[in-house]
């Protein structure tokens, strides 16, 4: 069992290892002066599709925007786990069935208290 776990472990601190070490490795490299730093007008534009910006850049969105993302998000990736289910249907038999009604059911009681609270309204 270890064996297994110590494989986990590993690939967690790989997982761990090469985005920390590589912004470690940039910020010592600025720090050095190895990295170089030589802003000017044209790389501090903000690009935006190769054509020039019309209006502000920085502009407030509604956070409603982000909200309803993240909800589509995170249904959506709970339905996809419906899937293996409907693939193992004949193997899983009742207790299958039961606990993908209980998975259904508390999707639903999710999405009844996103719609009660608000999250699902634009105006």
């Amino acid at each position: 069992m270890f064996s297994e776990w110590g494989q986990v472990g590993l690939l967690l601190a790989l997982a761990l290892f090469f985005p920390i070490g590589g912004v470690a490795t940039s910020w010592l490299f600025g720090r050095l002066g190895l990295r170089p730093d030589r802003p000017n007008p044209v790389k501090e534009d903000t690009y935006e599709c190769g054509m020039t910006t019309e209006g502000p850049t920085w502009v407030q969105f509604n956070i409603r925007y982000y909200i309803f993302a993240l909800l589509f998000v995170i249904f959506d990736v709970e339905v996809v786990f419906l899937f293996p289910w409907a693939t193992s249907l004949e193997r899983v038999a009742v207790a299958g069935l039961v606990e993908v009604f209980t998975f259904v059911v508390v999707l639903l009681l999710g999405l009844i208290y996103l719609w009660r609270k608000g999250a699902l309204e634009w105006l």
